[in-house]
């Protein structure tokens, strides 16, 4: 995702800097430039300078974190002593935490959440990204409200060709993909199969809905102001929009490297244990991922 908001920001006359601890996609975007394809076309991009330090960087106007959960927090940590005094951040994730992560290394009041919505970006080789839709980014500030500064930002995306939203309750719309979240990465991955193929074997497709079930219940207890009612129609609609996509989560088990799991089903199972709520179906995809990550090391 981090190539893909790359390549069109530089597109639309920006300076961008991209920075990632992939060697090889970073020396093949200073070669060649970046090949982006996908939902936006298809051509190679230049004009993006590409690190491994993000010291190289310095002050940015706005940091984009579009790591893994758990490159957050490592992220944050990199940029703190680099930011100026009208620096911003957007951090966009999957799953929950985010926030969270970057308050130990600064203070948030200059930190929004992102939340990308069906995209389905991977890496097909370094220095090339595809991305097989561009639905909605929606952007807000981590303590709620509508302001200037985020309207700005917006507006950034916007203008780089982004379908992208400024909203009020962020929190409510990052719990709404955390649910789809839930429902595809843990399930899509212990049985290796697309979304469209989830929703078409009815035992899989039935754990899928419970995982979701056990979420919204989550949600609820924390008094989310979910925009839906139904759980199993709003993960149901969201899965035929992208029946050949694989999550990330997939993703990262073939190319047997550690997933987010502990942001996504696993971050279900710490909450219902905080909320005193039952979460049998995650508790078991999340001891079955884990398992397997085990024995990537090996």
């Amino acid at each position: 995702m981090g190539s893909v908001y790359a390549g069109l920001m530089v597109e639309a006359g920006h300076e961008v800097w991209a920075v990632d601890i992939w060697q090889e996609h970073v020396d093949a975007i200073n070669r060649d430039g970046l090949r982006v394809e996908g939902a936006s076309g298809d051509r190679v991009v230049l004009g993006i300078h590409a690190t491994s330090k993000a010291a190289d960087v310095g002050d940015c106007e706005l940091y984009v974190l579009a790591t893994k959960a758990s490159g957050v927090g490592p992220a944050a940590e990199m940029i703190a002593p680099l930011m100026g005094v009208d620096s911003m951040v957007i951090t966009i994730q999957n799953g929950l935490g985010a926030g969270e992560r970057i308050a130990q290394y600064m203070d948030t009041d200059r930190v929004l959440l992102g939340v990308a919505d069906g995209f389905g970006a991977s890496m097909k080789g370094p220095g090339h990204v595809h991305h097989n839709a561009m639905n909605l980014i929606r952007i807000g500030e981590m303590d709620g409200g509508m302001s200037e500064r985020l309207q700005q930002v917006t507006r950034v995306w916007q203008e780089a060709g982004f379908n992208a939203r400024a909203f009020e309750d962020i929190d409510q719309l990052i719990w709404g993909k955390y649910i789809c979240n839930v429902a595809f990465s843990g399930p899509c991955t212990v049985f290796d199969y697309t979304l469209g193929e989830l929703m078409a074997d009815p035992a899989a497709w039935a754990i899928a809905q419970g995982s979701a079930l056990e979420v919204y219940a989550l949600g609820r207890a924390k008094n989310i102001g979910f925009t839906f009612d139904d759980p199993i129609e709003y993960i149901t609609a969201f899965g035929l929009k992208m029946p050949d996509a694989r999550p990330s989560m997939l993703l990262d088990h073939h190319a047997r490297r550690p997933s987010e799991i502990d942001a996504i089903n696993g971050m279900a199972v710490e909450l219902g244990r905080q909320l005193d709520i039952p979460t049998p179906y995650n508790e078991v995809l999340s001891a079955v991922i884990r398992h397997r990550e085990a024995g990537f090391q090996a």
